[in-house]
Formats: structure tokens, C-alpha cells, sequence
């Protein structure tokens, strides 16, 4: 089974380590437009400077990065073919939205039922960047993504998550998610995608490492979804030895076969200036995994096949299977 990257199909078994979920860019297109130079966006340095953070990280070992980018973050296919043109990682894209509370105007009155009165336009347009590629790249997206924050289960976020699950369905990619592990959301998530008929092995929970509410984990994990372990670096929610305690516990339990790794990491984000973000977490980048988690989880029993499984393993099942 071959997966879709900015680069061309890949196979499963060739994406190598894998971090999945990462971002290159997190960026606002309307302030860039209106207010040129917004929060020190050019183009061409920011394009560099995520080629040499890319570059950097496959020198370290990762050899793949999902890159869960999704409307209204500000993804920009064009861009992302640019940087994966000039570096040597993979980069899989995704499809979906990311809505914790109301859809934007331009997506919230059409569909079923609202002034339109239309089929889901949603679906059409997940299924699109799926089948046909997205902006017009040729580059077809290999997940979808949606979002349960701290709102809740509002009636936007649920049609959101209905229609990640209904495109699922139509093409088999799989679904990661964004969760606040503090309300435990993604219990919620599974409730619905499993009201859609989703296989709830194909489904990342995400950010689960944001809790140390181990009952809750294996709630989720009993229910047969796949968890993100995937904040590391952003200590200011679970600091860093009890992100690498969890992941260790669950890998005893015996779950290393349904953990993944990641940092929610960004080469370019407008909402916050790097060096104040680097001051606040200094971890909170890309590499921060291959120098410092590994080690630390291997200190604490995990063992290094436990490590490949996370790391290779589980990344190319989720993604290689498209059922």
C-alpha cells in the first residue's frame, strides 16, 4: 500500500520514523494579504528557514512528518510542495477542519437544512482534496483531521466530525483529532464516529498525552482507537517527565502497538513570535523527540522495538490501510 506525500506516493513500509502530527505552517492568509509583512512573514525566508528545520530533522532520523494543517490554520498546499521539493522528508498532508465551536461564516449557512439547503458541502470538499488533490497541486491528502476543544460537542463541531467520518468512509483515509484531554472529549469523538459506522481503529485520538488520567487513556484505547502522544515540548500542560511516565506506563500495559509520537511542533506560526514561544518551551520543537524522548523512554524500560513500533510501526499500518 502506497501513501500520498507532497513528494509523490510512498510506500507504507518506506515512510521510515514518522512523527504524525506536525505543522510547517499555522498562519493567517487574510492578515498576510491585507497587512503585508504581518508578524514578519516573507515568503522566501520562511519557506528557507522550514527547509533547513526539515532538513535538520531528517539528518536526526524522522523520515516523515503529518503535517494536520487544515482550514482555517491557514494551509497553503503550494507552499508546503515548495518546502518538500527542496528537502528530503516526507510531508503528508491533510484534509478536514478545524472548528471548536462555530464554522466560519462561508461554511456555516450552506449544507442540509440551512439557508442553502444543500448536500453537505463539507464531505465534497474533504473527498476532493482526497481523490483529486488539494489547490489544485495534484497532491492528494492521506488523513483527515477535526477538533473537540473545550466547547464541547457544539452543533458545528459535531457536523464537522460527521463529515470527517462520512468522508472516511467514502475513501478509507484515516482520521486524527484534535482533543482537549482535560474534558476528555475524545470519548465524544468515538461516540460519534462510531454513530457514523467508523472502525475506531482508524482513528488517532489526539493529544491524549495531555492528561496523566490513565483511566481515561485506556477507556480510549479499549474502545480500539489509536493514541496521540503528541505534545512533547509543551511542558507548560504536562510537564516533561510525566508525558514520558505515561507513554511508559501504557507501553507495560502493553499498548506501544497503539501509540503514536509527535509535538504539534510548527516551522512557522503567526500567532505567537518564536523567540517568545522559545522562551516559554524550549523544547517545543520537531527535533525534541529524537534528542531527549527517546533517550528518556528507553531510561525508563521502554524497549527500542517499543520505540520502532511507535516511531514505524504504527505510523505505516494507520496510514498504509486503507479500508
Amino acid at each position: 500500500m502506497h501513501v500520498n506525500t507532497y513528494r509523490g506516493a510512498v510506500a507504507a513500509a518506506d515512510l521510515g520514523r514518522t512523527l504524525m502530527h506536525e505543522h510547517v505552517f499555522v498562519m493567517a492568509p487574510e492578515l498576510m494579504i491585507n497587512y503585508p509583512g504581518y508578524a514578519d512573514w516573507d515568503e522566501e525566508s520562511v519557506v528557507c528557514a522550514a527547509v533547513t528545520r526539515l532538513t535538520d530533522l531528517k539528518h536526526a532520523g524522522i523520515d516523515t512528518i503529518v503535517d494536520l494543517t487544515v482550514t482555517p490554520l491557514g494551509r497553503n498546499p503550494p507552499l508546503i510542495q515548495r518546502v518538500a521539493q527542496a528537502c528530503a522528508l516526507n510531508i503528508v498532508g491533510a484534509t478536514g477542519i478545524y472548528v471548536t465551536n462555530e464554522l466560519p461564516e462561508y461554511l456555516k449557512f450552506r449544507g442540509p437544512g440551512l439557508l442553502s439547503n444543500e448536500p453537505e458541502p463539507l464531505v465534497e470538499l474533504f473527498v476532493r482534496d482526497i481523490e483529486h488533490g488539494m489547490a489544485d497541486t495534484g497532491v492528494r491528502a492521506g488523513i483527515l483531521k477535526c477538533a473537540t476543544d473545550r466547547y464541547g460537542l457544539t452543533p458545528d463541531v459535531e457536523r464537522a466530525l460527521r463529515a470527517v467520518a462520512q468522508a472516511h468512509l467514502r475513501t478509507g483515509v484515516p482520521i486524527s483529532t484534535h482533543t482537549h484531554a482535560g474534558r476528555e472529549v475524545g470519548l465524544v469523538q468515538q461516540k460519534v464516529f462510531a454513530e457514523e459506522g467508523v472502525s475506531l481503529d482508524r482513528v488517532i485520538i489526539g493529544h491524549s498525552g495531555d492528561t496523566v488520567d490513565l483511566d481515561y487513556l485506556q477507556r480510549l484505547l479499549d474502545a480500539g482507537s489509536y493514541l496521540g502522544m503528541d505534545r512533547f515540548g509543551f511542558d507548560v500542560l504536562v510537564p516533561f517527565a510525566e508525558r514520558v511516565r505515561v507513554v511508559a506506563e501504557l507501553c507495560r500495559r502493553g499498548y506501544a502497538d497503539r501509540l503514536v509520537l509527535s509535538h504539534d511542533a510548527v516551522c512557522h506560526h503567526d500567532a505567537v513570535p518564536a523567540k517568545t514561544m522559545q522562551a516559554l518551551m524550549p523544547n517545543y520543537h520537531m527535533g525534541h523527540i529524537s534528542a531527549d524522548v527517546i533517550p528518556a523512554l528507553l531510561q525508563t524500560g521502554v524497549s527500542q522495538e517499543q520505540i520502532d513500533q511507535m516511531l514505524i510501526g504504527n505510523p505505516a499500518q494507520i496510514l498504509g490501510r486503507c479500508a
